[in-house]
């Protein structure tokens, strides 16, 4: 039982990452940078863990005030995206194979989906595969769109030569926390049943905006005139 709920973990991480993967057609990036990136993921869950921790040690976490769960699911945004940008940023950003903007969403993703695909086995091996099933087309895809939102931004950034505190680059940090927070608040607020759907819209938007954003990176990239 325990390998059926670890592939049903898994399987929705890796399926995402492979999507990304074979949409940048035009300049590939390497097998070994991939997997570092994906592994970095991982490690952020523990960093984002140790956010959370502190943030409800201090009364913050879900209740059925909204104010309160408002300012959780934005805590809950800011320490899982910026500990994910942070190591887009300190990894993958300086190297020389990132050389066109759609490897922004390339290697977020896979940054992204090393931390979901952490997080769900600790879930589903915890709740079974009812639990594994609704994150499937939930909280995994979800964590894919909020990469590929920050790295469609980052990967614009690197090429106009922004600074550190470059517009691009907080919208790109600041566009994931959004769509992040506005999907755990939905999630959040128990006892008003019906917000629920606002993450369901969340994610619909995010789906919308994810596409759109693999075919500009696509459409413009470097890499473009060589293949057509």
């Amino acid at each position: 039982m325990i390998l059926v709920l670890l592939a049903l973990a898994i399987a929705p991480g890796l399926a995402i990452a492979m999507f990304i993967y074979e949409r940048d057609k035009l300049d590939k990036e390497p097998f070994h940078l991939l997997i570092k990136s994906f592994f970095l993921g991982v490690l952020s869950v523990f960093i984002a863990m140790l956010l959370e921790s502190g943030a409800e040690q201090m009364g913050m976490a879900v209740s059925e005030d909204v104010l309160t769960s408002g300012l959780f699911a934005l805590i809950v945004g800011i320490s899982e995206e910026g500990t994910k940008y942070a190591f887009l940023m300190w990894f993958a950003y300086p190297k020389k194979e990132f050389n066109e903007p759609f490897d922004g969403i390339t290697y977020a993703v896979m940054i992204a989906m090393g931390f979901a695909t952490f997080e769900n086995i600790i879930y589903v091996v915890d709740g079974g595969i009812q639990i594994g099933l609704l994150r499937m087309f939930s909280a995994v895809p979800a964590h894919g769109i909020f990469g590929i939102l920050m790295g469609y931004f980052v990967g614009m950034a690197k090429f106009k030569h922004q600074h550190i505190l470059s517009p691009l680059r907080m919208a790109g940090l600041g566009t994931a926390i959004l769509f992040h927070a506005a999907y755990d608040f939905c999630l959040f607020v128990t006892n008003i049943p019906f917000l629920i759907i606002g993450s369901f819209l969340s994610l619909a938007v995010g789906v919308f905006l994810s596409v759109r954003a693999i075919h500009l990176h696509n459409r413009n990239s470097p890499f473009h005139k060589e293949f057509v």
